[in-house]
């Protein structure tokens, strides 16, 4: 079984242009995704999944400075975006994160494909469209799926949303999804790069976190949190933009 991770990446945020390529501590926040994805100790393939505009060129070259492989395919629809850079890297299980997660924590994205692994649900997630599910900060997202579903969505999906977003489609016609939850609930927490008080929040952390190495993760930033609370409110009124 040939696990990958497929993160998907472009410049062209509509929100916060360019923000995958952000300065954070001396690198750029892809590059922190990266070296965090590293971490897993089931994941066996990382791939970037970009677009050919040619803007995106930049996220290719960093990618391969990273050691990582890259697919570049269509901007709108990255459910063909992902299906292609799956078959193209020959791989049976997705692991879907995204490039503005620069706090991703690798335990528990190997906790998830572990579920995974050992039982026979269409998708394992700890995001999905229903927040009533949702216990992990925004920011933490990783969805599990096989690529066969991914192929079934590929050729069905015909709403412009679940072409976008790549999984709305196994969301809405499986009822076989496993929702992984945390035993406290931090959905309140919000840890993903989409505007410049996101951005705020995140170099905060890590000019408290971060001193050369990835050695922090979901307790170690809630603990920082907890300690400063005027860092939760830089980014608490910031709405998540909706799938539909």
């Amino acid at each position: 079984m040939k696990i990958g991770a497929i993160i998907q990446a472009r410049m062209g945020s509509t929100r916060l242009q360019g923000k995958v390529m952000k300065n954070l501590q001396g690198k750029t926040v892809l590059e922190h995704v990266i070296e965090r994805v590293k971490q897993s100790k089931l994941i066996g393939e990382i791939i970037i999944a970009t677009t050919t505009n040619e803007r995106d060129t930049v996220i290719e070259d960093e990618a391969l400075r990273c050691g990582v492989k890259v697919f570049r395919g269509s901007e709108e629809d990255v459910l063909s975006r992902y299906y292609y850079a799956a078959k193209e890297y020959d791989l049976d299980v997705i692991v879907r994160i995204t490039s503005d997660c620069p706090l991703i924590d690798p335990k528990i994205v190997d906790e998830i494909i572990e579920i995974y692994k050992e039982n026979n649900f269409d998708i394992v997630t700890n995001a999905g469209n229903d927040l009533a599910n949702r216990t992990f900060p925004r920011g933490l997202d990783a969805e599990v799926f096989s690529f066969n579903f991914l192929e079934k969505a590929h050729n069905n999906a015909t709403e412009k949303y679940q072409r976008e977003h790549v999984t709305p489609y196994i969301y809405e016609t499986s009822n076989n999804i496993y929702y992984y939850k945390n035993q406290t609930d931090y959905s309140k927490y919000r840890w993903t790069l989409d505007t410049d008080e996101d951005f705020e929040l995140i170099k905060e952390i890590y000019n408290n976190l971060y001193h050369g190495s990835h050695d922090f993760y979901l307790r170690d930033i809630v603990k920082l949190l907890e300690k400063m609370p005027e860092l939760y409110e830089i980014n608490a009124h910031i709405e998540q933009k909706k799938i539909k």
